[in-house]
């Protein structure tokens, strides 16, 4: 079989996720018949560089030979067993990893299927919590302008990405969006800090007004990632944390994306030095391998549902596959890499190099910013440097870069205008290399043509 006999065949039964299908008509789907470490190949022998870790999943490598293992072990003695009534040696032993590796405060750990599925769990808890506590009026969530939190519909309603969000609005729930802390609109010689300071008087504002009805302040710690790689600095995180408690407001940091090292440290929340009251965790969680997600909570919120059956405060939420023990085998597997391997610290390297080859861009005529928190890289394209004029979206200049990037071998999806690097942990500085050189080639084509 070929790639063109597999394409024929899926696009005859399939539907894929973020896609306009019809693109398919003059841009070939792409089978993959393997996957080695950073590289995937497909059935006419390409090799394509997964620069983007498969959707920011994929941490340690495809194929990666230690959570092989320990899903095949697992396989041999217990595949799933229902999570309501029963546990299983491998759930028990996550959730207690997940608390010791976790900030401070987080005691309890409720897992789900995805990381929409764990925002939806923290959403639904937090406002549980209040309705459970005597206060049910707390009924509102804040969200960040520019974020991102999932496709579920509670999950959607707390974000504010108009691309996902604008056609289902009618669906979701009302909640208070607050202009953000993205470092990209600083004046010329402010610092992230500063900016980042700056801005945060704005949800202070909001907090103060809207507290008494408000459950939950979510956001993305330092990175909204599908919200085009914009950064902020920790500084926020720190006077939300303050805030949410002067308030009586619950902070749920969505880890979804940035958790498990993409931003230097295990957990985006630690650059802050502060424990979120809701930890969604997901992607990087099992390593690339198994859709699980956990939410990590506090033994406070916990007791708030904890009580006699008739009291009616349990929280009755569930997923069919909670607690999959094949999932968790390879989630503990991967969470044994960065303890053995000392992970974070190798990792300095890596991202000392993306630094050194994001040096090149900032100079390029279209450019607009070059931006890095830890392994995440983003390069801002634009039509016109000095004023920042983007490029009209109709014309899909980024997608002319992940065209050009496939025609090399390297797999770059970017977020509309924005060329971001997110690779596996397992990536050389030879491959990092490589990836500069095509994302600056992809650059050159897609601008000039």
């Amino acid at each position: 079989m070929d790639n063109q006999t597999f394409a024929e065949r899926d696009l005859a039964v399939l539907w894929h996720p973020c896609t306009q299908m019809k693109d398919h008509e003059h841009l070939p789907m792409i089978p993959i018949k393997s996957g080695q470490g950073v590289w995937l190949e497909d059935f006419d022998g390409n090799r394509y560089l997964d620069a983007i870790s498969s959707w920011w999943v994929n941490i340690f490598g495809h194929a990666n030979p230690q959570i092989n293992a320990a899903i095949k072990a697992q396989l041999d003695t217990l595949e799933h067993v229902i999570f309501a009534g029963f546990t299983h040696e491998t759930g028990i032993k996550l959730a207690e990893k997940l608390v010791e590796i976790t900030p401070a405060g987080l005691s309890r750990c409720f897992y789900a299927d995805n990381g929409s599925a764990a925002v939806e769990v923290a959403l639904k808890m937090s406002f549980h919590y209040w309705l459970n506590s005597g206060q049910p009026q707390k009924t509102k969530f804040i969200t960040l302008e520019n974020s991102y939190h999932g496709e579920t519909l509670g999950a959607l309603a707390v974000g504010n990405v108009a691309l996902y969000k604008e056609t289902y609005r009618p669906m979701l729930m009302d909640v208070i969006t607050v202009p953000g802390p993205d470092c990209y609109y600083r004046e010329p010689g402010e610092s992230y800090a500063d900016y980042s300071s700056r801005r945060f008087a704005l949800m202070a504002e909001v907090l103060a007004q809207h507290a008494n009805e408000v459950c939950a302040v979510i956001i993305e710690p330092l990175v909204q990632c599908a919200g085009n790689m914009r950064m902020y600095d920790a500084v926020y995180l720190k006077l939300l944390r303050e805030a949410c408690d002067q308030h009586n407001v619950h902070l749920i940091a969505d880890e979804v994306a940035v958790g498990f090292g993409r931003t230097g440290t295990l957990f985006a929340c630690e650059q802050a030095a502060i424990s979120p009251d809701f930890l969604c965790l997901s992607k990087g969680l099992t390593g690339g391998y198994l859709p699980l997600s956990a939410v990590l909570t506090s033994d406070k919120i916990y007791q708030a549902f904890y009580d006699d059956y008739a009291k009616l405060t349990a929280f009755l939420h569930s997923h069919s596959y909670t607690g999959n023990a094949l999932a968790c085998s390879a989630a503990l597997a991967t969470i044994g890499i960065f303890q053995q391997q000392a992970i974070i610290d190798s990792n300095r390297r890596l991202i000392a190099k993306m630094a050194e080859i994001a040096t090149r861009f900032t100079e390029h005529p279209h450019v607009a910013e070059v931006r890095q928190t830890g392994m995440i890289l983003a390069i801002e394209m634009v039509k016109n440097k000095h004023t920042r004029e983007a490029f009209a979206w109709q014309e899909r200049r980024g997608m002319k870069v992940y065209q050009y990037a496939l025609r090399q071998g390297v797999l770059l999806r970017p977020l509309g205008n924005v060329i971001y690097f997110m690779p596996p942990y397992v990536i050389t500085e030879a491959e990092l290399e490589l990836l500069g050189e095509v994302a600056w080639q992809g650059i050159n084509h897609a601008v000039n043509n």
